[in-house]
C-alpha cells in the first residue's frame, strides 16, 4: 500500500513538473508578446513633429512607375517595413550615395551597378527595408543584398543588375533577408501606380511623418511630372544626399545626362542640411526617369527645356531635404543659417555648418535664448577667415552685433521675442568678400536624447 502511495505521488510530481514547465513556457511567451506590444506601442507613440506639413501631398502618378508596401517583420511588428518599386523598360537611373568609409552593403551594391554596364532597355526595380541598416555586417551583408535583389529579379523577371536595394535602421545586426524575400509575392501582387504614399510610410524609422514632394514642368511637346519621397530624422549630416530619397519622373533623359543633373544639385539641397552632424552609413539618393512623357528628350543641359526641368528637380530635392530637417529627432524649431560676404563660398559653408552643428547654438534655440554670443563662438571655431571688427549678426531682421560690438539699439526683449517663432533665420555677414552659403538645421531638445538613448530597445 505504501508502495502504491509512493508511485502515485511520484506520478503526480511528474504531472506537476510538466504543468509547471508548460506554465513557464506560456508565461514566457506571454511576456514576449507583451514586450513586443510595448515596443511597437513605444514606436507608435512618437508625437508628430510640430514642424510637419499639414498633410502628405497629393503626388502625381508617374507613368512607368508602380509601388507596393508590405509588413515583413524585419524588426518591428504591426507596421509596414518594406517597399518595392517597379520601373518600366527604358528607365534611366542616376544616384548619389554616402561617402562614409563604413558604407552599408546595399550602398556598395548600388554604386557598383550604376558604374557598370547599363541594360537600360530592361525594366528596373528598387527594394527598400526599414528597421535594419545591413551595415557593418561583413560578408553576410552582401549575401543578404544578393538574396533580396536576386529574389526581386526572379519575381519581376528582371536582370539582377537592374535591381537596386536600400536598408535603413540599426547598424551591426545581420539583415533577416528571408523575411523580405518571403514578402515578395505579396509585394508583386500589390504593385500599383498610385501606391507612393504607402511606400513613403514603409521606409520610415524614427520619422514622425512620411515625406513627399512634386513638381510639374512644361516640356517641349508635353508636361513632365516629378514625384519624390524621402525618409530621414536622425543621423543627418549628409555627405552626398540624405538618409533615403527616391525621385521619379516621366521625362526622357539619358542616364548620363540625368546623373550630371543629380550631381549638380546635391550640394545645394541634401548636402546643405544637418540635424545632428552625423553622416549615415546608408545615405542613398536614386532618381529614375521612365521616358514616358510626351515631351521631347532632354539632352543638352543648356537648353531651355533642360533648365526648366533642372529647376523643378532641384525644387523637389530641396523640399524633401527641408522636410527631413523639419522631422529632426525631437525638433521644435526649423532654422535657416545664411552666411554672406565670406572670403569664398567654401569659407561661407564652413561658418554656416559650424553654426548649424553647434550643440550650444542648437540648445539655445531650443530654449528660446537669444544668446548671439554662441554665434560668435561658432564663427571663430569654424576655421574660416573672419575678422571680429567686420562681423555682423542678425536674428531675422534684428541686428544684434556689428563691428566687434553689440549693436547700438540692441533690444534683448525683441531678440527674445523673435526666438519664440517656430521658424528662425540666423544671418552672418563676414564683410570680407563675395562668398555665400545657406544651410538648414533644427534645434536640439531632450527629445533627441529620449529617442536615441533607447533606439535599439
Amino acid at each position: 500500500m505504501a508502495k502504491d502511495w509512493k508511485a502515485k505521488a511520484k506520478k503526480a510530481e511528474g504531472k506537476v513538473a510538466k504543468l509547471k514547465k508548460k506554465l513557464e513556457t506560456a508565461v514566457g511567451e506571454a511576456v514576449e508578446r507583451v514586450e513586443d506590444a510595448v515596443s511597437t506601442a513605444k514606436k507608435k507613440k512618437l508625437p508628430v513633429s510640430p514642424l510637419a506639413p499639414a498633410a502628405f501631398p497629393a503626388l502625381p502618378v508617374i507613368a512607368g512607375v508602380e509601388f507596393a508596401a508590405a509588413e515583413a517583420g524585419v524588426r518591428y511588428k504591426g507596421r509596414t517595413d518594406v517597399m518595392l518599386v517597379r520601373l518600366a523598360p527604358g528607365t534611366s537611373i542616376a544616384g548619389a550615395f554616402t561617402k562614409s568609409s563604413t558604407r552599408a552593403a546595399s550602398v556598395l551594391d548600388c554604386q557598383a551597378k550604376l558604374s557598370g554596364p547599363i541594360a537600360q532597355e530592361a525594366g528596373a526595380a528598387i527594394i527598400v527595408n526599414s528597421g535594419n541598416a545591413n551595415a557593418f555586417t561583413g560578408r553576410s551583408g552582401q549575401d543578404a543584398v544578393d538574396s533580396v535583389t536576386g529574389g526581386v529579379a526572379t519575381a519581376l523577371d528582371l536582370p539582377v543588375s537592374r535591381v537596386f536595394s536600400s536598408s535603413t535602421g540599426v547598424i551591426g545586426e545581420p539583415l533577416p533577408h528571408d523575411r523580405i524575400t518571403a514578402a515578395l509575392e505579396d509585394l508583386k501582387t500589390a504593385l500599383s501606380a498610385d501606391g507612393i504614399a504607402d511606400a513613403a510610410r514603409a521606409i520610415m524609422t524614427t520619422d514622425t511623418f512620411p515625406k513627399g514632394a512634386m513638381a510639374e514642368v512644361q516640356g517641349d511637346g508635353g508636361t513632365i511630372r516629378i514625384a519624390g519621397i524621402a525618409k530621414g530624422s536622425g543621423m543627418i549630416a549628409p555627405d552626398m544626399a540624405t538618409m533615403l530619397v527616391y525621385i521619379f519622373t516621366d521625362a526622357k533623359i539619358p542616364a548620363a545626362t540625368l546623373q550630371r543633373m543629380v550631381s549638380a544639385h546635391v550640394d545645394g539641397t541634401f548636402n546643405s542640411i544637418t540635424v545632428d552632424s552625423d553622416t549615415s552609413t546608408s545615405d542613398a539618393l536614386i532618381v529614375a526617369a521612365t521616358g514616358q512623357s510626351t515631351a521631347a528628350e532632354i539632352r543638352d543641359l543648356r537648353s531651355k527645356g533642360s533648365r526648366a526641368f533642372q529647376k523643378a528637380l532641384q525644387g523637389v530635392m530641396l523640399d524633401l531635404a527641408k522636410q527631413v530637417v523639419r522631422d529632426g529627432e525631437g525638433a521644435t524649431k526649423f532654422v535657416e543659417v545664411r552666411v554672406t560676404r565670406a572670403a569664398n563660398d567654401a569659407d561661407a559653408r564652413k561658418v554656416a555648418l559650424a553654426i548649424a552643428n553647434s550643440p550650444l547654438v542648437k540648445t539655445a534655440v531650443a530654449g528660446e535664448d537669444a544668446n548671439w554670443g554662441r554665434i560668435v563662438m561658432a564663427v571663430g571655431k569654424s576655421g574660416a577667415e573672419a575678422d571680429r571688427d567686420l562681423l555682423a549678426i542678425r536674428f531675422g531682421d534684428l541686428l544684434l552685433a556689428e563691428k566687434g560690438l553689440r549693436a547700438e539699439g540692441y533690444s534683448e526683449e525683441a531678440a527674445s521675442a523673435y526666438m519664440k517663432n517656430q521658424e528662425l533665420t540666423i544671418s552672418v555677414d563676414l564683410g570680407l568678400g563675395r562668398g555665400k552659403a545657406t544651410v538648414w538645421t533644427c534645434d536640439l531638445t531632450h527629445g533627441y536624447i529620449d529617442i536615441n538613448a533607447d533606439y535599439r530597445s
